[in-house]
């Protein structure tokens, strides 16, 4: 893609209300637009970190098994009723219609699934099933002030298990732990998976936390692996309970989490299955969320200098910033520009005719993985300039040497 025809551009001013580092970077380098408190636009770089984004946790989750689906996100009155959640969801966005109906702007998707499962899920034959899907959700935060870390509509992946036993439900969820993991490796995420509350359903659940101090969660934690979050430390514990070093507390941003549910939700829907014996049993369930948008604000955090973004490459929206630094040479820039998208780079090209400075902060400010210059010295070699966005240093290639970038 050329610059020229990109529809956003990059700013040098962004207005004040944006505090956190993530929507500041992301504003000034023309991935997103802010259209009120925790509501922005994706814009067409934006866009494709978060289809990148969105398409590994797809990938991660359907080696486990899972089939995707999509859910609404207007959802009836009367299934938030039947959870008792109507009235104590907090954050729950209600909208009524021009015909009294009420619904509710799905924050979250039990509501929905469950019933849906009921018709579908009838004998012991139909278990194990899984089902995900990546879809927008609302929630009506009060301090929606962080970027994408914190939205009043933001992106979801909700993948819900069925069983017909705990057991099962036990394997699934370290199968499910051990995709998490994965799936954040490929994100270029480090992770600690933290213990927390599991409610009177189980002893623990677990989040999936990012040392940031962007973190609007406190963390206790030891090298050796172990972690807990603020609302189940004891906070008489100095040393960790595994190896006995001392325990260490961080802020962080919390990007996924893992739940068993077990009969929370199928009791009140009456979500059973038949077994061997023809006897009626409720359906066990787990819950496993992660949020993309949240992602992509959190890589913006940890990646980024006072120059802009340093985007890992499996998530950047291109692989290589292209820009010539002399009229004289467009014609050749021009020509790598099409051998390095015909030998399959996706490569954004700076083809405008501004300043060699403006080019050159533009592509620190968006934080493509690699800088390709071209100019008059080093075509006279036949060569090209190129840096890597989180290095200092830079070299030449040949020029017929670059489809070996791929």
């Amino acid at each position: 893609m050329k610059t020229s025809s990109l529809f956003s551009k990059t700013k040098k001013e962004i207005s004040k209300d944006e505090i956190s580092i993530n929507a500041r970077l992301l504003t000034q380098a023309g991935y997103i637009s802010r259209e009120m408190a925790g509501v922005y636009t994706y814009l067409p770089l934006g866009y494709k970190v978060l289809r990148k984004i969105e398409q590994i946790i797809r990938e991660e989750m359907e080696k486990v098994g899972a089939k995707e689906i999509l859910m609404p996100a207007l959802q009836p009155k009367e299934n938030w009723v039947t959870t008792g959640r109507w009235q104590d969801f907090e954050a729950l966005y209600k909208a009524k219609s021009h015909y009294d109906a009420e619904f509710a702007l799905g924050p979250t998707h039990e509501e929905i699934v469950v019933p849906l499962a009921k018709k579908f899920i009838q004998s012991y034959k139909d278990l194990p099933s899984y089902l995900f899907q990546i879809q927008t959700k609302f929630r009506d935060e009060p301090r929606a002030k962080s970027g994408l870390l914190r939205g009043r509509e933001f992106s979801m992946k909700d993948l819900y298990s069925f069983h017909k036993d705990e057991k099962d439900l036990d394997n699934y969820y370290e199968k499910i732990r051990k995709a998490y993991k994965q799936t954040f490796k490929r994100l270029g995420l480090e992770v600690l998976i933290v213990e927390a509350s599991g409610g009177s359903f189980s002893k623990y659940s677990h989040e999936f936390q990012v040392i940031s101090d962007a973190g609007e969660d406190i963390i206790f934690y030891c090298d050796c692996g172990w972690a807990q979050n603020k609302e189940i430390y004891d906070g008489n514990k100095n040393l960790c309970p595994n190896c006995k070093k001392k325990i260490k507390t961080a802020k962080a941003i919390e990007v996924g989490n893992i739940f068993k549910l077990k009969t929370k939700y199928s009791e009140p829907f009456d979500l059973k299955y038949k077994d061997k014996d023809g006897k009626d049993k409720l359906v066990i369930m787990g819950c496993y969320g992660m949020g993309p948008s949240r992602i992509m604000g959190t890589i913006v955090e940890k990646f980024h200098d006072k120059n802009g973004i340093i985007w890992p490459a499996n998530v950047a929206p291109f692989d290589i910033y292209l820009m010539h630094i002399e009229k004289e040479v467009k014609k050749e820039a021009d020509k790598i520009y099409e051998i390095l998208s015909k030998n399959g780079g996706e490569v954004l090209y700076d083809d405008r005719d501004i300043s060699v400075g403006a080019k050159f902060a533009d592509a620190d400010l968006i934080g493509l993985p690699l800088r390709i210059v071209v100019s008059k010295k080093s075509l006279v070699q036949n060569k090209v300039e190129i840096k890597a966005r989180n290095s200092n240093a830079s070299k030449l290639v040949a020029i017929r040497d670059l489809p070996k970038l791929f």
